[in-house]
């Protein structure tokens, strides 16, 4: 649905503490999935879904549903995972791993395919 900081982390440490991890992951951010599947709960009830339809073709009944559904997955993960993302992050704070400017990357990608033809509008088929 939409990404959510991990709070309460300090992004220059590279390991959460237990007390840290179970009290700012576990408890403050399984509240806010309470809190917003009884968003989507309540806006179920009330008929008041008209906003979750983000194209034209879409329904917002069905996309408020959906999004009930989604608002009860757990978001929690585990410490090693958080602590490998912070891990990951300090790498590159600190150049452990190099890094490349977008602009970069996507001029060397437009001079690769500058001769390539395109047509956007062919249907992709299944292999």
């Amino acid at each position: 649905m939409f990404s959510k900081p991990l709070l309460g982390t300090n992004t220059k440490k590279t390991k959460l503490s237990w007390f840290e991890y179970i009290w700012n992951s576990c408890i403050i951010q399984g509240w806010y999935n309470c809190w917003y599947a009884f968003k989507n709960w309540a806006d179920l009830m009330g008929n008041n879904y008209q906003d979750y339809a983000l194209l034209a073709s879409d329904d917002p009944l069905e996309q408020c549903i959906l999004y009930f559904w989604d608002s009860l997955e757990d978001e929690i993960y585990p410490k090693h995972f958080l602590d490998s993302l912070l891990q990951m992050v300090d790498d590159v704070d600190t150049g452990k791993v190099k890094t490349y400017p977008i602009d970069d990357v996507m001029g060397r990608v437009k001079k690769l395919v500058k001769d390539v033809e395109v047509d956007l509008n062919e249907k992709l088929e299944d292999d």
